[in-house]
Parts: structure tokens; C-alpha cells; sequence
């Protein structure tokens, strides 16, 4: 528990934030999950509109802060990587 009053409202600010980052991880990994189910499947014209939205919620997140920049490029080249080997 929180000693101080600063530190009461560190608390429910960090919490506030914890819960948005993992909302927008939350539809990060479930939109990859589907990429790659598509990919998997062989469905070339589904996985490119998925790879686009996939790309485009990373960006949302590097704006946001929820993730690094570096993190969602890797993730972006990879996913890029494997729409092209389909």
C-alpha cells in the first residue's frame, strides 16, 4: 500500500496505463495469431489485408507508447518476411 499521497496516485496512474498497453497488446497478438493462421492456410489476398492492419495497429502502439519503435519494425520486417516466402 501506498505510504504517501504522490505515491497513491503513482499507483492508480501505473494502473490506468498497465490496462491500456495490455488492451493494445491484446489486439496486437490476436491480429498476428490471425495473420499467421492465414498464412498458414495459404490465403494470400486475407493475409495482405491482415499483414496491413497488423502493421498499422503496431504503429498505433509505438504512437501511443505502449510498445518501442524498434520493437514493432522487427515485428513489422518478420511479418513481412513471411507474406513474402507465401
Amino acid at each position: 500500500m501506498p505510504n504517501t499521497k504522490s505515491a497513491a496516485k503513482n499507483m492508480r496512474t501505473s494502473g490506468r496505463k498497465r490496462e491500456a498497453n495490455r488492451s493494445v497488446k491484446g489486439r496486437i497478438a490476436t491480429t498476428r495469431r490471425k495473420f499467421s493462421e492465414t498464412l498458414a492456410s495459404g490465403d494470400k489476398a486475407k493475409s495482405q489485408k491482415l499483414f496491413r492492419e497488423y502493421c498499422s495497429y503496431l504503429d498505433k502502439a509505438v504512437k501511443q507508447g505502449s510498445l518501442k519503435a524498434n520493437t514493432a519494425g522487427r515485428s513489422k520486417s518478420r511479418a513481412a518476411v513471411r507474406l513474402a516466402s507465401l
